[in-house]
């Protein structure tokens, strides 16, 4: 029996984990922050839009990122949403 009351995972087990959600997290954060961008630019330049025009471009950088989850799914990266090769 061991000294902790439950068992704690290797250090090298916590630090791949760390690196591959650290890539994950930076590929979403970045994808989602060009797809926004990208709908505001094609939502607002040609409208004079308000506050809730405006939230449907979040709508609509939400519904790429959804999208971009699904192809991730659907090509060879499977239990994942993300693009990056071995996450």
């Amino acid at each position: 029996m061991s000294d902790t009351p439950f068992p704690l995972p290797s250090t090298e087990t916590v630090i791949k984990g760390a690196r591959t959600y650290a890539r994950d997290l930076a590929e979403r954060v970045t994808a989602t922050f060009l797809q926004t961008f990208v709908g505001g630019l094609v939502l607002t330049q040609p409208f004079d839009i308000g506050m809730w025009e405006a939230a449907a471009v979040g709508g609509v950088g939400a519904a790429l990122s959804l999208l971009k989850g699904l192809v991730a799914r659907w090509r060879d990266v499977t239990h994942s949403a993300s693009l990056a090769k071995g996450v």
